[in-house]
């Protein structure tokens, strides 16, 4: 295992089951199919469902929603964070399943929160890691 990849331990399953638990509640076909949640570094969880819309780029993504309210309702931090998708309906397997966070997240995470740490699933199941990782070469300004 890579120094860089940390073991889950409860708080990070809990966070796992925070975002399950908001994509169960308000999934919608096409329009809430990913939920996220993030620990900020005081230890408050965030939600948030992935926003879809008719017209596809005005889609918003379920970590940048859990992301604002943070900023707008706690510390701002992001300690870490994970997003789940609801399969489709013609995918045979039925299960909730956790994702990384899609380029524009990552770009995100990290203008937010350079340390930030995302939950993956990884070769032997779970596995926490630096945002970074998943961006070498992020976008400077």
């Amino acid at each position: 295992m890579s120094p860089a990849v940390v073991e889950l331990d409860e708080a990070d399953l809990e966070l796992v089951e925070a975002a399950r638990a908001i994509l169960v509640k308000h999934y919608k076909p096409h329009w809430h199919t990913v939920g996220a949640a993030l620990r900020s570094r005081d230890g408050r969880i965030w939600t948030g469902v992935h926003l879809g819309a008719t017209v596809g780029r005005l889609s918003v993504c379920a970590e940048a929603v859990a992301l604002g309210r943070a900023i707008l309702e706690g510390d701002g931090t992001v300690e870490c964070a994970v997003a789940v998708r609801h399969p489709k309906a013609e995918e045979s397997v039925r299960d909730i399943a956790v994702v990384p966070p899609c380029g524009a997240c990552r770009e995100m995470l990290t203008d937010f929160d350079p340390a930030a740490d995302v939950i993956v699933q990884g070769p032997g199941g779970l596995q926490r890691i630096p945002v970074r990782i998943l961006l070498p070469l992020p976008y400077q300004r």
